[in-house]
């Protein structure tokens, strides 16, 4: 069982901020639907610009900071690894294809054996 506890919102402005996130969304999804007279162009442009401006309050809320705080953490981490070469990459997919194929071919020959055992020697079917 994880030892970590589980962070909840708990600031009223938090709480807020994030259900005025979740109307402004859910008020471009409404209005893509309801203005299908004008363009299709303005219409996703309107539905583009409530996802942004309920980005913008989610980022501005305390989730929304450690959310970016994690990203940062984890792409700065990302560039610390070390990437395999090309050649490394080929030969290790080889390997695994020579596996897979393999464990497919013992497994096929197993079933054979099984399904001769069970149908042809205890049932008699075949």
């Amino acid at each position: 069982m994880s030892n970590s506890s589980v962070e909840t919102i708990t600031q009223p402005a938090d709480k807020a901020k994030i259900f005025m996130a979740i109307v402004v969304v859910a008020a471009g999804i409404f209005a893509y639907s309801f203005f299908s007279d004008i363009n299709v162009y303005a219409r996703v442009g309107i539905f583009i610009g409530s996802l942004i401006i309920a980005a913008l309050l989610v980022w501005f809320s305390e989730p929304g900071k450690r959310i970016v705080s994690f990203a940062t953490g984890s792409y700065n981490e990302l560039k610390r690894v070390i990437w395999p070469t090309r050649k490394e990459t080929i030969q290790m997919t080889g390997i695994v294809f020579a596996f897979v194929s393999v464990m497919a071919l013992f497994l096929w020959i197993v079933d054979k054996i099984l399904g001769w055992l069970i149908y042809g020697v205890v049932l008699g079917w075949n």
